[in-house]
C-alpha cells in the first residue's frame, strides 16, 4: 500500500509506516524535562532512571496476514537490575541469542485500550545488531492478540493513525 488517506486528519499520506514506537520509556516522560539530565541516562538502546530503573528497546513483532512483512512496535521493557547487566555485558557479543529470555515488563504506552504499561513480557535477545524480541504474556489484551493471531492491513492503518495523532 503506498498512498493512504488518513481518517484521522483527512490527508493523504505517502507510505504506511510498518515500525512504530516510543522513544522512552513511559517512566522518562512523567520526569520534568529540566530533571531528566540529572536523574536519568538515556540511549537509543537503554535508559536507568534514579539509577534503580531499568529499561532496554526491544520489537514486538505483529503478524500481518495481508501484507508484507510484520508490523514493528519499537518498545521499551523494564528488565530486573542483574538482567539489565547481563544484557548490556552481551550487547557486542557473536551467539547472544542463545541467552535465556529476561522476564520484564512493557513500559511503553501503545495506543490500546487498556494500557499496555506493565504488561508481562519474555525479552528474547537477538543476534549483533537486531533489537531483542518481545514475547507478551498470552492474555486477553488486544496486543497480546495482535501479537499472537496476526491483523490485517486495515488494521495496521487503524493503529497508524492512532499512533500518529495521538
Amino acid at each position: 500500500m503506498s498512498l493512504y488517506l488518513c481518517r484521522t486528519c483527512n490527508e493523504q499520506h505517502n507510505e504506511l509506516p510498518m515500525c512504530l514506537g516510543a522513544g522512552a520509556p513511559a517512566l522518562w516522560y512523567s520526569i520534568p524535562e529540566d530533571k531528566r539530565a540529572s536523574r536519568a541516562e538515556l540511549t537509543s538502546d537503554q535508559c536507568v532512571i534514579d539509577g534503580g530503573h531499568f529499561f532496554i528497546l526491544g520489537r514486538i513483532l505483529i503478524p500481518v496476514h495481508d501484507g508484507m512483512g510484520p508490523l514493528i512496535w519499537l518498545a521499551w521493557v523494564s528488565l530486573s537490575e542483574a538482567n539489565f547487566l547481563r544484557s548490556g555485558e552481551l550487547w557486542e557479543s557473536e551467539g547472544r541469542e542463545s541467552e535465556p529470555p529476561y522476564f520484564g515488563w512493557l513500559q511503553s504506552d501503545l495506543p490500546y485500550t487498556p494500557s499496555t504499561l506493565s504488561l508481562k513480557t519474555q525479552v528474547q535477545t537477538g543476534p549483533v545488531g537486531e533489537w531483542p524480541s518481545i514475547l507478551l504474556e498470552h492474555t486477553d489484551h488486544p496486543l497480546a492478540l495482535e501479537q499472537y493471531h496476526g491483523i490485517s492491513m486495515a488494521r495496521v492503518q487503524q493503529i497508524a493513525e492512532a499512533a500518529l495523532h495521538r
